[in-house]
């Protein structure tokens, strides 16, 4: 009897846990659902070497562009917010396993529709050529022999092997070399190691703030494209009140107020085109 009446125990708290496990999924849905983050808490994933959207300040302190947007969306809607720094190329796994909500960092949507659920475009942004003054390279052409770098998994690195793959096929190895982060690229490039980078015309015309006696910019883009916030695919609810938010807070002249805080590293209001 002892051993019957433990048997049914056992049954009976399977059941009540997969009845709790389903009421949670359940939940979480409901919350997407209605255009809330679960748990009503943004999770933001960011490259925190992707200045001026997303990197550290001096106090080590999380900072930028896209992650003041996001902290204005999550007081305009009441959510809790956090900002979690990861390896870019890990981002799918996080983003699928829950660990982060959204990617909000200069995220390129062009090219990536068919694997992330999208708010509306918010920013126009190009892939560009940045060299050194007085390298004598000064069109894409002159980049054949030559040692080109750009970010792993970046949307330069995506129109070089697709859509510039000739011009990439120019370079020396025959390809372009690919490094963790832009910070590190930009030191290569000061040092003489490698000859171009490969970027997002955000990160050159930071660059480029920064240091106007040293780096140039071709004048011929390789890619023109837009920024947008990603989402884990079929979340549609949040990625509509993210758009609807950020429209908001245009109109109310936020944007623009953030757009000059971040001037001085490149940031420019007339690349903004969510509601223009």
């Amino acid at each position: 009897m002892k051993k019957k009446f433990l048997s049914v125990l056992a049954v009976a708290c399977v059941a009540c846990l997969s009845a709790a496990l389903l009421a949670g999924c359940s939940q979480q849905q409901s919350s997407s659902n209605d255009g809330n983050p679960a748990d009503n808490k943004l999770i933001v994933g960011f490259d925190n070497s992707y200045p001026p959207y997303g990197f550290m300040d001096e106090n080590n302190n999380p900072t930028g562009f896209d992650l003041d947007l996001a902290q204005e969306v999550a007081n305009r809607n009441g959510w809790d917010i956090e900002l979690s720094a990861i390896d870019w190329d890990t981002k799918d796994a996080q983003l699928n396993q829950g660990t982060i909500n959204c990617i909000w960092n200069g995220f390129t949507m062009e090219g990536r529709e068919d694997d992330y659920t999208f708010s509306e475009p918010y920013m126009l942004n190009e892939q560009v050529i940045v060299v050194k003054k007085g390298s004598g390279i000064d069109s894409l052409e002159g980049l054949a022999g030559k040692n080109v770098i750009t970010q792993v998994d970046s949307a330069a690195l995506d129109v070089l092997e697709g859509d510039q793959a000739e011009v990439a096929a120019t370079f020396k190895g025959g390809a372009a070399q690919t490094i963790g982060d832009y910070n590190n690229a930009f030191m290569q490039l000061d040092s003489g190691m490698i000859d171009a980078v490969a970027c997002d015309l955000s990160i050159a015309q930071y660059q480029i703030a920064a240091n106007p006696d040293k780096y140039v910019q071709l004048s011929t883009p390789l890619s023109t494209e837009h920024y947008a916030v990603g989402f884990k695919k079929g979340d549609d609810a949040l990625a509509s009140k993210v758009t609807e938010t950020l429209k908001q807070l245009d109109a109310d002249g936020t944007v623009k107020q953030l757009c000059e805080k971040y001037a001085s590293y490149g940031i420019s209001y007339d690349n903004w085109v969510l509601g223009k």
